[in-house]
């Protein structure tokens, strides 16, 4: 489990870990945003011009393939979207995008290589957070070979429940449908499972978690290992 902040205020954890140097170096270039829903942080193979830092709500790291959409990763108050460009690239063949929307800061790409130049202390912590979400990425490709649509449902829902630090999950069947591969109606027959555990409630457009442990205890091995790996690296 990510680290949650007990009154919910709004902060970036990954900001929160930087020297106060490396954050005043920052501090200027930072402007706050509001992230509406399916605002689209990174376009595929198009130049990233932005990097943002989310305090509230979260991002989807979509992989396409022709018609075909599935997430490879969630990207919360704990990290930072834009990794291509701090393993010196400028783009991404994957789309990014605000699936539950929040507040954050962002800092133009040119600016944030600038200050990673000028500090290596900074460039190698931004690096770890990239470190951690590729961590991330590879438990998801696990799962989603290896573990039952339940499975990975309750973990998605502990790993939403991480970035937003709420009971309530604005979560659609169509939108967990395309984070988890599958047909709605394999989503409804997940969420029907989860119900019967009493793990969750269902309604319109929200998921309200009733038992973390118990869904903690459904994901299994399939949750938990990149959480730990963020914690190793960042100290959050």
């Amino acid at each position: 489990m990510l680290e949650m902040s007990r009154d919910h205020a709004p902060f970036n954890q990954l900001l929160a870990s930087l020297s106060s140097g490396d954050r005043a170096r920052l501090q200027p270039h930072l402007s706050a945003v509001n992230l509406k829903l399916k605002r689209q942080l990174e376009i595929p193979n198009r130049p990233i011009e932005n990097i943002y830092f989310l305090h509230t709500g979260f991002a989807s790291v979509v992989a396409m393939q022709s018609a075909t959409q599935i997430e490879i990763g969630l990207i919360g108050r704990e990290g930072m979207t834009g990794s291509a460009v701090l393993l010196g690239n400028g783009q991404s063949p994957h789309s990014t995008y605000i699936q539950a929307v929040g507040t954050g800061e962002r800092i133009a790409t040119n600016e944030l290589r600038k200050a990673t130049e000028e500090s290596a202390t900074l460039h190698r912590m931004l690096l770890k957070s990239v470190q951690a979400f590729t961590v991330q990425t590879a438990h998801t490709a696990i799962a989603n070979a290896r573990a039952r649509v339940p499975e990975r449902l309750a973990r998605w829902i502990l790993m939403a429940q991480d970035r937003l630090g709420e009971a309530e999950l604005p979560l659609t069947h169509e939108f967990l449908a395309l984070m988890l591969g599958v047909r709605r109606s394999g989503v409804t027959e997940a969420l029907i499972e989860l119900r019967r555990r009493k793990l969750i409630e269902a309604k319109r457009g929200e998921i309200i978690v009733l038992n973390r442990k118990g869904l903690e205890r459904l994901a299994g091995k399939f949750y938990g290992l990149p959480e730990q790996e963020h914690r190793r690296l960042l100290g959050a």
